[in-house]
């Protein structure tokens, strides 16, 4: 990845809503997670995490003007997220990464920020 170029640059928007779209796959397998969404769609969900992934990317800021700030502590305090739902929460995002042709340094550093990300999140 050139040092001036985002991950979003990099990625390009297909990249990220196939990435997005296999992580909601696995969530729909993952009894742990999936409960966590009582609605019957998941739809809305992934366009949410598209969204955000989007914008935190470097891409058009999109979620923001939608959702406001991400808050993401806040907006998912009402779950319980202890470590072992972090692992749970990364093993399926690192299945879908898996599944999209990705630059090793693109992987790293995404690697790297949903694992910084998924820390911040434990809540219990």
């Amino acid at each position: 990845m050139n040092s001036g170029s985002s991950i979003y640059e990099v990625l390009g928007e297909e990249k990220i809503k196939v990435l997005v779209h296999h992580f909601y796959l696995y969530v729909a397998e993952t009894p742990e997670l999936r409960r966590l969404y009582p609605e019957k769609d998941l739809a809305p969900a992934e366009e949410r995490l598209f969204l955000f992934l989007v914008h935190v990317f470097g891409g058009p800021s999109t979620y923001l003007e939608k959702r406001g700030h991400p808050m993401l502590r806040r907006r998912h305090f009402q779950w319980p997220i202890d470590e072992k739902m972090r692992n749970v929460w990364l093993n399926c995002m690192f299945k879908a990464m898996d599944q999209v042709e990705i630059e090793t340094d693109i992987r790293e550093a995404l690697m790297n920020y949903f694992i910084k990300v998924a820390n911040h999140m434990i809540n219990r």
